[in-house]
């Protein structure tokens, strides 16, 4: 029997990715999660796991290929042979078909396989990956689950994923935590009364397909708005598991909504990426309604120009854009036509921040990190948007309001190979200075080298670029939206300044500071600005300031 197994949705707006290197060949067998594409979106690099399980016979694609959303990247020859068909049952009256089928709604399904205690493995997570970081536990013990219930995240060198169960019951026992390293064949759970997957009841199969009853007005269907589509089911009922794979609940937390209220088009209702981003679209189609959104600020896209011919005047070669390219040059396009931005300037003096940041480097190293500017500049900043929440907050022009966010997470911008990378650094003010500087120190690593996952460049409430290492007196930074200001940081200089009525040598930080003039009137961002510099010639005010 022949599997097609297609690109799976890559999230919201993202449709196709550029095929960095194909993992599998005609003749290999793979099972579920076996890692078959490695592609680059926009974002970042990773691996695309299968669905399906068995024999590779046609790949598709090839590196270098553009794959879209739903294309087929592979073709597979089943491992098991299709059951064999139920013999045809006699023809019922109506009256005792129409009963029999109530009678098997009303029973419920028998399981397949009733066991003892049962342990859930972690299973193969591909090739040359041996073991993951345990991120979260989503399940503790007395939780009823089902095969489809995310028991992990992990995360590997790849990406971060989310492992489901693979059998329905209830949990007796967790043996792994949070912040451990687990390897493929560990056992994750103990669960008592599993059973696999029901299989679906016989009276809905083909094969007895009940004789056509006119329906009674009564159980008549409200005619659908789905053009001609397979009508939904109805939402899931509270008490009973939605049927969805980790990826399409994933899915549907970062885009905020709720995976109980979407309608599924799939075998018994279970619900895929397009019922997700079809209730999404309804959501935001449903905001006009309460209140029209604003016409200024709506992001209409970029007014392409011709080029010239340039061969005229000489010669020229093409180079394609890369995802990262394309997509930094339209998010900064977006920006630029969108927020009418402000830059404030200021110089900070650290000549005694810089001895103090030489002195405490190696403790800083002994803990996996690195002191530096930039992860000083993250905990001041920290405190500033304690200190000004409205360099906190993101504007929300469709229903006309403010969001204040009341968590600190921090963007640092990451020049890498590829293109300017921001990966976000959470929780930055409950965490000490080293603390920071180990995190900054692995998640850069991260981007440099590939390993960043989605979820590492999504969150951020404030953004730090620093060209100090490169050079430059100052520049503009653009806001990275939906953040509301972005901080710049230049090469640090000595220069001479009056105290005590002489020149004296100090090392000035030049400090940019970009702002949304929507939200942030200048006054505020010129106080911002100082609170920084301040912090930064004195750090002891942190200690009492906060």
């Amino acid at each position: 029997m022949s599997i097609e197994f297609k690109l799976p949705d890559l999230g919201e707006n993202i449709s196709s990715a550029g095929v960095v290197a194909v993992l599998v060949k005609p003749g290999d067998t793979i099972k579920p999660d076996t890692p078959v594409l490695e592609i680059e979106t926009d974002k970042a690099t990773i691996e695309v796991p299968s669905t399906v399980s068995g024999k590779v016979s046609n790949v598709h694609v090839k590196p270098g290929d553009k794959a879209q959303v739903g294309q087929v990247v592979l073709t597979l020859e089943g491992e098991d042979a299709p059951p064999k068909p139920q013999s045809q049952p006699k023809a019922e009256a109506p009256q005792q078909q129409e009963v029999k089928e109530e009678k098997l709604r009303e029973e419920p399904k028998a399981p397949s396989r009733p066991s003892g205690p049962q342990e859930v493995k972690l299973p193969d997570l591909g090739e040359n990956i041996t073991s993951a970081n345990i991120l979260n536990v989503l399940v503790k013990p007395g939780d009823r689950v089902t095969a489809d219930s995310g028991m992990l995240e992990i995360e590997t060198d790849k990406a971060t994923i989310e492992v489901p169960v693979g059998l329905a019951g209830t949990v007796d026992k967790v043996h792994v935590q949070a912040g451990e390293k687990a390897t493929p064949g560990q056992v994750i759970l103990t669960l008592s009364g599993a059973v696999a997957e029901a299989e679906k009841p016989k009276a809905e199969s083909k094969a007895t397909a009940p004789v056509a009853v006119p329906p009674s007005p009564a159980k008549a269907a409200p005619p659908n708005g789905n053009g001609g589509r397979k009508p939904m089911s109805p939402p899931v009922k509270s008490g009973r598991a939605v049927a969805a794979s980790p990826t399409v609940r994933r899915l549907a937390r970062e885009i905020g909504v709720d995976i109980n209220t979407v309608r599924g088009s799939g075998p018994k209702g279970r619900i895929s990426h397009e019922d997700v981003k079809a209730t999404s679209r309804a959501l935001l189609k449903a905001l006009p309604a309460a209140g029209a959104a604003p016409s200024a600020g709506v992001w209409r896209g970029p007014t392409v120009l011709p080029l010239p011919d340039f061969t005229k005047f000489g010669d020229i070669e093409r180079e394609g854009m890369n995802n990262i390219r394309k997509k930094t040059a339209e998010n900064m396009a977006q920006a630029w036509s969108t927020i009418p931005m402000v830059t404030q300037f200021d110089k900070a003096d650290v000549t005694d921040l810089e001895k103090l940041r030489v002195k405490l480097d190696p403790k800083a190293r002994q803990a996996g990190g690195k002191l530096t500017v930039t992860a000083i500049l993250m905990k001041v900043c920290a405190s500033a948007l304690k200190r000004f929440p409205k360099f906190n907050a993101s504007i929300d022009l469709a229903k006309e309001e403010v969001v204040f966010k009341k968590y600190f997470n921090i963007g640092v911008a990451v020049d890498t190979e590829r293109g300017l990378l921001v990966p976000v650094v959470k929780n930055v003010s409950s965490k000490n200075i080293f603390e920071i500087s180990v995190d900054l120190q692995v998640i850069a690593e991260k981007a440099r080298n590939r390993k960043v996952s989605p979820d590492d460049l999504q969150g951020s409430c404030f953004t730090i670029t620093n060209l100090g290492g490169i050079g430059g007196t100052g520049f503009t930074p653009i806001v990275n939206p939906p953040e509301v200001a972005i901080l710049g940081v230049s090469r640090s200089s000595v220069e001479p300044v009056w105290q005590d009525d002489k020149f004296v040598p100090r090392s000035l930080l030049p400090l940019s500071l970009s702002y949304d003039h929507r939200l942030i009137d200048g006054a505020e961002a010129a106080r911002f600005l100082r609170f920084v510099c301040e912090a930064l010639e004195n750090p002891a005010l942190l200690l009492f300031e906060g």
